[in-house]
């Protein structure tokens, strides 16, 4: 009687297991059902006719034809660059990068022109403008438009960067050095300093090695300018809680020294001679061979002409960054990108684009004409040496070497010196301090 009682719970229970796992098989069905049904429902993304090809027209009519509409000066103003320049840069781009050569859709229309594209980008870089801001003139989304200035900052980079960013050529060193010795400081080759660009998209995990006193994560930028404000080195990508000597440490600036692929560089100051060129600098910058500051508190009037016109001369990277942020708003507002690579190639892409303006509008504002040191050699007081041969080997013992005359404090002092003497004998008679 037991058993047959025992047989009994246990059918029942293994009928109420059943019933419970159909149950919620029936369930999860269901809601497997409900699922699939949504997904199948879900609307599409609308698709907006923008009639790109009057996009075209539009800004062809207002910019590119003969009798365009807004004349040069206001072409000058909106692509921050004259229109030979501008599209001087499409016609490279349509030519050579792939993205920009328009082709017809399996339809047959033709896609957005180059112009429409190369404009979207400059729009952005000098504006600072979201993406979607292009849309209502030039008729591309926002997507697009991002894909524009993505493939824009390459095209840039890959087909002009090797000619605007390169190092300076044996040529341009002697024309740096002759503008350097017309105002007073015969060997400098320009001034270096340091800019942040604020990211407003840093990750929250990068946020602590990004930010320092302003509360706000930045990044770095290392520039060597010269006196018609073109920019001879760009090291960005430090983060903002360096400071100007930390980020000396990671910069390349020196290497080409270091290697020995530097052209070498001769010079005399007050009779001395000396054969590194050097570069103004603020005063946190380290007492080198290579770098040059003002006097904090001068004594004297030889003293006190010496920092009013160090002073004077180390503007010409500030003047750079400024300008470089006026030209373009997209470096002056904070970035809005999640990508720090592609953060970098629009600052690189911008300061290509800055040389190319300053090359080509250089004669219209320069104060210094070079030519007049051409005439006789023996005159010039600082001279690049044509002939000597920077491919040579380079092994630890030379680069200590060359490293230890680049950190010298002696050689400093003794230069610094100089320079104040020199300054003192070549405008002390426009001076008065009296």
């Amino acid at each position: 009687m037991a058993s047959s009682s025992s047989t009994n719970f246990d059918d029942e229970m293994d009928e109420k297991a059943d019933q419970i796992f159909d149950q919620e098989f029936q369930n999860l069905f269901i809601h497997h059902e409900n699922r699939q049904e949504a997904s199948r429902s879900k609307k599409k993304r609308a698709y907006i006719e923008r009639q790109r090809e009057q996009g075209h027209m539009q800004l062809w009519n207002d910019y590119f034809s003969e009798d365009a509409t807004y004349p040069s000066h206001l072409f000058r103003r909106r692509f921050r660059m004259n229109k030979p320049l501008f599209m001087r840069i499409v016609d490279r781009l349509s030519a050579e990068i792939p993205y920009f050569q328009q082709r017809r859709d399996a339809t047959g229309r033709f896609g957005h022109s180059p112009l429409q594209k190369a404009t979207a980008a400059i729009r952005m870089m000098a504006y600072g403008c979201p993406a979607d801001a292009v849309d209502e003139y030039l008729r591309l989304g926002e997507t697009t438009a991002l894909l524009c200035l993505e493939n824009f900052v390459e095209g840039i980079i890959n087909l002009f960067g090797d000619e605007y960013l390169r190092r300076p050529t044996p040529e341009d060193l002697q024309r740096l050095l002759d503008i350097g010795e017309i105002r007073g400081f015969p060997g400098m080759i320009g001034s270096i300093d340091c800019m942040h660009w604020e990211w407003k998209n840093c990750p929250t995990a990068w946020k602590g090695q990004y930010t320092r006193g302003s509360g706000k994560p930045t990044i770095v930028l290392e520039a060597v300018a010269s006196q018609d404000l073109w920019i001879w080195h760009a090291f960005f990508g430090p983060p903002g809680t360096l400071n100007d000597i930390n980020v000396l440490d990671r910069s390349p600036v020196f290497d080409d020294i270091l290697q020995g692929r530097a052209p070498k560089v001769n010079y005399i100051v007050n009779g001395h001679e000396y054969h590194l060129a050097y570069y103004l600098t603020d005063g946190i910058y380290p007492k080198w061979a290579t770098f040059v500051q003002s006097i904090p508190l001068p004594q004297g009037p030889k003293a006190s002409l010496f920092a009013t016109h160090q002073e004077a001369v180390r503007k010409d990277v500030e003047r750079a960054f400024g300008v470089l942020q006026a030209r373009f708003a997209i470096v002056k507002n904070p970035a809005l990108l999640w990508d720090k690579i592609k953060i970098g190639k629009i600052m690189r892409a911008c300061i290509i684009l800055h040389n190319m303006i300053v090359e080509d509008e250089r004669d219209g504002y320069t104060q210094f004409d070079v030519s007049v040191f051409a005439p006789p050699e023996s005159n010039r007081s600082s001279q690049v040496d044509f002939m000597y041969f920077t491919d040579m080997p380079s092994n630890l013992g030379n680069m200590m070497s060359i490293r230890n005359r680049v950190r010298d404090n002696t050689i400093h002092q003794q230069l610094k010196a100089d320079l104040v003497e020199h300054i003192w004998q070549k405008f002390e008679r426009n001076q008065d301090f009296e």
